[in-house]
């Protein structure tokens, strides 16, 4: 009876963010399902690890995974009706950076069937969707490929951001769900993939690191929010390192380092750019001002947390034991700003439409 209900909750708050979405007229942003990478990997990284098993695979667990899986398909189905509209390429595809986002669609779908793995105990059906999943990947990477060569021939590669990180983050999301929904991965797939995805982090970095290389640009104006998976994209590599069996808790405490490293710069940038914003702008307008794009930066939290919590360092429990505060505020702050932009019918638009809003 248990599972029933929670089966019932999961079509009820699905039909709800149906509605929503039908009702206020919104054509969900490319890079959206951001949010359901950021809700699963808080589920799944950081409540579950640091509240426990006992605490987190119970009811709460099962209903926060419930809501973000509702998420995942609403949004799904707001894709689906793009195509239905004829409208996919305009709003997802013609824009070269903004396609990137399309790498939200895999990492999101792998933490759907992790969650749904783990919390239900799902088999058949998950490894099913994981084998979806690879598909969609395969079809996002020959995409990438298209947008990186675009990039590079064109004069749209000035404008390039941290969505480009999202090849690596997408591929290394393949490892964890393929490593929790499968019994036996074969090593050099894990091997393959990984490589993969730090290929393509490093592919991405030229091209961001070309664009603020040069002079002139200002951090209140052309840091993006997305640059924050400089570290996520790192953070879920070397998580996949270590799950995978891949890498020796040694190899991944230094790769750890490495991570944390450059965390601390971006976040150093992040927190300057912070503040030249609210000098310019306003806290409102500055920083409390809701984007999309914003739910990367839980990702990207939630993930080092994540990592952090698997690797013995000298300050483990120190990140730990603020981390979780950390990321359950900028949530929490998140999701206020997100409700109010849909109640006030004034969410960014995306830069392939200037005409319908998007969340």
């Amino acid at each position: 009876m248990i599972i029933v209900f929670y089966f019932i909750l999961l079509g009820l708050l699905f039909i709800g963010a149906v509605f929503v979405i039908i009702r206020k007229k919104i054509n969900i942003n490319t890079a959206a399902m951001a949010a359901v990478m950021a809700f699963g990997i808080v589920t799944q990284g950081v409540l579950l690890n640091f509240f426990g098993l006992s605490f987190f695979l119970g009811s709460i667990g099962k209903i926060i995974s419930i809501a973000d899986i509702a998420l995942w398909m609403a949004i799904l189905v707001s894709i689906g009706m793009t195509i239905y509209k004829g409208e996919f390429k305009k709003l997802h595809y013609i824009n070269p950076i903004n396609r990137f986002g399309i790498g939200t669609w895999v990492a999101g779908t792998s933490i759907c069937g992790i969650m749904f793995c783990k919390q239900f105990g799902a088999g058949a059906e998950v490894q099913a969707l994981a084998i979806l999943n690879a598909g969609l990947w395969i079809i996002y990477i020959g995409i990438s490929l298209i947008g990186f060569k675009e990039l590079k021939d064109t004069s749209i590669g000035q404008q390039t951001h941290g969505v480009l990180l999202l090849t690596a983050v997408s591929t290394q999301s393949l490892v964890l769900l393929f490593n929790t929904v499968f019994a036996d991965v074969p090593g050099f797939l894990n091997a393959a993939l990984i490589f993969l995805g730090l290929l393509f982090y490093f592919i991405s970095a030229w091209f961001i690191l070309k664009r603020y290389a040069i002079r002139g640009w200002n951090i209140a104006k052309d840091w993006n929010n997305t640059n924050c998976i400089f570290h996520g994209a790192l953070s879920i590599s070397g998580l996949a390192m270590f799950k995978s069996g891949l890498v020796t808790q040694q190899a991944a405490a230094w790769f750890w380092l490495a991570v944390f490293l450059v965390f601390i710069v971006v976040e150093i940038i992040e927190i300057a750019r912070a503040i030249c914003r609210s000098l310019i702008y306003g806290l409102k307008e500055g920083i409390f001002t809701y984007d999309v794009t914003q739910w990367s930066r839980i990702f990207t939290f939630a993930m080092f947390f994540t990592f952090t919590f698997f690797i013995e360092t000298p300050v483990q429990a120190v990140i730990l034991n603020t981390g979780v505060w950390i990321i359950l505020m900028l949530l929490i702050i998140e999701l206020y700003l997100s409700v109010d932009s849909i109640r006030r019918k004034h969410v960014r638009i995306p830069l392939t439409s200037r005409k319908e809003r998007s969340v």
